[in-house]
């Protein structure tokens, strides 16, 4: 049948011919297959508890104390790191920093202590990614000069050192991937470092008093210069290269 239009058209829409199926009002059908797998991993993931400011402090929560000993100061600084332990149990298990403390007997840096642990845990209840507060605590130097701490690693400042504490806090933690050489590579820099030992008659011909000394200030040989990647006094010249002993930096590759 040829229907003649004579307005203009201004829509349209499909005629759905096919018979309508009697549907009970709000009726939820259980779902099967990888609909029902997606379901059941959205039920889950929202019950896991993320890090917010709103979560509640627990009555105890485990840490650990770090020492930090300068030559600015007679008296050590004791950095304490309390964790929370998020979704307990389950797959989704966490363990996150929740608060900071930092106490001395040193009163000189009373308050700028006070005000540096109070941001930093309140940064941590936050929530979300609190590692760049380790760059930011070692990017502060300090206009007097900084230090080398035992091992041989030089800081830019106590506050730098701080942030130090909070990276082996965050890699003991799992919040940061630890860096871990490669055993070919540890291998060669012993070696290295027994060659050079042995080339400059290692300990003889030093007086116990000095050796002590030298042991206590660093790790590795005395005229070792700072690796300019690790900020450690490790880099010495073995076969024409300058070479780290401690992260396996070379100028040679």
């Amino acid at each position: 049948m040829t229907v003649k239009i004579d307005k203009k058209i201004v829509g349209y829409s499909i005629a759905d011919t096919a018979p309508k199926k009697d549907m009970v009002e709000n009726e939820e059908l259980p779902l099967e297959g990888a609909d029902a797998d997606i379901s059941n991993e959205q039920d889950v993931s929202d019950n896991v508890v993320h890090m917010h400011e709103k979560l509640q402090r627990p009555d105890m929560l485990v840490g650990s104390t770090y020492k930090i000993k300068t030559p600015l100061s007679e008296h050590a600084l004791y950095v304490t790191i309390n964790d929370i332990i998020l979704n307990p149990g389950t797959e989704y298990e966490r363990r996150r920093p929740f608060e900071i403390f930092i106490n001395s007997k040193n009163m000189d840096h009373f308050q700028w202590i006070v005000a540096l642990t109070r941001i930093i845990s309140a940064v941590f209840r936050k929530g979300g990614d609190a590692t760049f507060l380790v760059e930011e605590l070692r990017s502060v130097f300090d206009p007097r000069g900084g230090y080398f701490k035992k091992g041989g690693k030089y800081m830019p400042s106590l506050v730098a050192e701080i942030g130090d504490a909070i990276e082996c806090h965050m890699k003991m933690i799992g919040m940061i991937k630890a860096d871990e050489m490669d055993d070919c590579v540890r291998d060669h820099l012993q070696a290295k470092r027994a060659e050079y030992d042995s080339m400059s008659g290692g300990s003889e011909g030093r007086s116990e008093k000095n050796q002590v000394v030298e042991e206590e200030a660093s790790d590795f040989p005395p005229d070792a210069q700072l690796c300019q990647k690790c900020h450690t006094k490790a880099v010495i010249k073995m076969d024409g290269c300058m070479t780290c002993l401690s992260c396996g930096e070379s100028k040679c590759g």
